[in-house]
């Protein structure tokens, strides 16, 4: 399935509108996780950890828009976007969403 955030394909047709689709994901970040970057915060660097979580929040959710549009009988879905929020009490968990139009293209 072809995934964009345009809302056009070059060189493909747009035959169909299906409508919204999106897919939502909520990760827990776990106390070493926060230990750690607390120390990056600190000295510096990067968060490999952190980062790992925001690559595996947004596979998962776009994953669940896909299956989503496939589902809905969609063969491309454009004009994906995504929105990272943190919820829960101190922001300790990550909210990811994917959202974008199901559509059939030739």
């Amino acid at each position: 399935m072809l995934i964009t955030t345009t809302n056009t394909i070059e060189g493909k047709k747009i035959v169909k509108y299906i409508g919204l689709v999106s897919g939502e994901t909520i990760i827990g970040a776990n106390i070493f996780k926060d230990l750690f970057a607390g120390i990056r915060d600190i000295v510096g660097g990067r968060s490999g950890s952190y980062e790992q979580v925001l690559r595996e929040g947004k596979e998962t959710a776009v994953n669940e828009m896909q299956q989503y549009a496939a589902a809905m009988g969609a063969n491309a879905i454009i004009g994906v976007d995504l929105d990272y929020e943190t919820v829960g009490s101190g922001g300790s968990m990550l909210m990811v969403a994917a959202t974008g139009t199901a559509v059939i293209i030739e």
